[in-house]
């Protein structure tokens, strides 16, 4: 009798501690989140996202790789946002590879996005420049390291989203302007628009497109409902003022700052700005004289207000979901595009110019359209390129709250036009759409723009098929279909 006793008791452990391995299939929702500190230690930089080098030789506010992990037990999915223009996609993948390993999420659940913010080191460089391969392999550990940290934090919770409007700093950059007013592009050609015009009464027309005033959050409480965690996302570039030659997060970095003391939020809240479709948004007030400003001074002030609107948005939320059996599913999908090619006479041209260049005959440079060198050296680079390219797409739903993300810089229509989805039959109450989501291929103009012209739209600058916005809002409703 003792011996059955004692392989009874025996078995009872057994299956506590299978029980404690494998939480039940309908297990409450758990979430955990983590800020890793990526800032640089080594310098010089070079920091990219314009014509001109900028070099790095000093940090002045950190830089983080920030993540949330949610998980019901049956399926659980990591979000990281990163402070940086736009992570190199084999950098994103490596630190999948590694967080996959420590936490058994399948990389498939894992969504990381950049911030863009334009003072950030470049994640490309694999050799050469010793401080930018050391930096690279820090963003990777550092992302890992944060999913990596928020699974290990992993806790009860519940989660709701909401929005509020902050109309008054986004401003589409793309204007048609006055006859006679419209310079030539670096091809020679002329545009319907221009990007970023001087701003002049006699100079400005209308602006090309619209754009997307909602500041979203996701807001993660713990069992206690206090702040855990919060995603926010807006449709804006990153505000720019800060001086050449250092590093900062923009007003993403601010965000996160500012957050914990609008929630009350407590040592170990995390919060995280994501970038909407920003792709022809940006904070120039092209019809207003603003008055000059300090370096980091508009920073401050978006960052303030975007803080404000999360708050307002946060007091918004409805529903908190914790239940039982709380829906929580993600899918990812690889598609193919092709990439933009030049024709014959772009490539001879290209290389025209690229030979005056290099005689440096100023009478003949001042010939050359602004950017023309830049340009052909675009055009080669697209003709030598292979001729297709996969991208990754992803959505995830937690319950009735949707979010998607693009490898790209995504025209504000794009935006608008998936967030029409959250009104159609009700099946989402919020949708967020992200841009620069595991990897960063250029901007994602619409058809529509493409006809317009501007720099979004130029060979070198848009590097995938002109239809492509189509392909891809197509899919992506489409996942967001499968998902419900």
């Amino acid at each position: 009798m003792a011996c059955h006793r004692t392989r009874f008791m025996v078995s009872l452990c057994v299956l506590a501690l299978t029980l404690a391995c494998f939480p039940p299939a309908d297990a409450a929702l758990r979430a955990g989140a983590a800020a890793v500190d990526i800032t640089p230690t080594q310098f010089p930089l070079n920091l990219p996202g314009g014509f001109r080098a900028n070099i790095a030789k000093t940090a002045h506010d950190p830089l983080h790789a920030s993540a949330m992990v949610l998980t019901n037990g049956k399926k659980t999915v990591a979000l990281v946002v990163v402070d940086n223009l736009g992570v190199d996609p084999t950098a994103i993948e490596a630190a999948k590879v590694i967080a996959a390993k420590q936490t058994k999420i399948p990389r498939s659940n894992m969504l990381i996005c950049s911030t863009h913010t334009h003072s950030a080191p470049t994640s490309f460089t694999t050799q050469g420049a010793p401080a930018e391969v050391a930096y690279r392999k820090q963003l990777i550990d550092g992302m890992a390291a944060s999913i990596i940290k928020a699974h290990a934090a992993l806790e009860p919770a519940s989660i709701g989203a909401g929005s509020h409007a902050l109309p008054e700093e986004v401003f589409n950059r793309r204007w048609f302007l006055k006859e006679g007013k419209m310079p030539a592009n670096p091809f020679g050609k002329m545009d319907k628009v221009k990007m970023n015009p001087p701003r002049r009464d006699d100079t400005l027309l209308k602006p090309a497109g619209r754009t997307d005033p909602d500041v979203m959050v996701i807001a993660v409480r713990d069992a206690k409902k206090k702040p855990l965690a919060l995603l926010a996302n807006y449709a804006l570039h990153y505000v720019g003022g800060v001086p050449r030659g250092e590093v900062s997060a923009d007003y993403f970095g601010e965000f996160a700052r500012l957050m914990p003391s609008r929630l009350r939020a407590g040592d170990q809240f995390v919060a995280m700005m994501s970038n909407g479709a920003s792709g022809d948004i940006n904070n120039i007030p092209f019809t207003v004289t603003r008055p000059p400003r300090k370096p980091y001074e508009q920073i401050n002030i978006v960052a303030r207000k975007a803080a404000d609107a999360a708050w307002f948005a946060h007091r918004k939320i409805e529903t908190y979901h914790d239940q039982h059996d709380i829906v929580l599913d993600m899918v990812e999908r690889e598609i193919t595009l092709h990439h933009r090619k030049p024709s014959e006479a772009q490539v001879a041209r290209a290389r025209q110019i690229l030979a005056i260049v290099a005689t440096n005959d100023e009478a003949e440079l001042k010939k050359l359209p602004r950017l023309a060198d830049a340009y052909a050296r675009r055009t080669i680079q697209a003709f030598e390129r292979p001729r297709t390219l996969k991208v990754k797409l992803q959505a995830i739903r937690i319950e009735n709250i949707a979010i998607v993300g693009i490898p790209f810089e995504v025209f504000v229509e794009i935006g608008l036009d998936l967030k029409q989805q959250s009104t159609k039959g009700a099946a989402w109450s919020h949708i967020m759409v992200i841009g620069l989501a595991n990897g960063r291929h250029g901007y994602l103009p619409t058809p529509e723009q493409h006809n317009l012209g501007g720099y979004e739209t130029w060979l070198g600058t848009n590097i995938v098929q002109k239809d492509a916005s189509v392909i891809v809002t197509e899919q992506l409703k489409k996942m967001m279909r499968e998902l419900q």
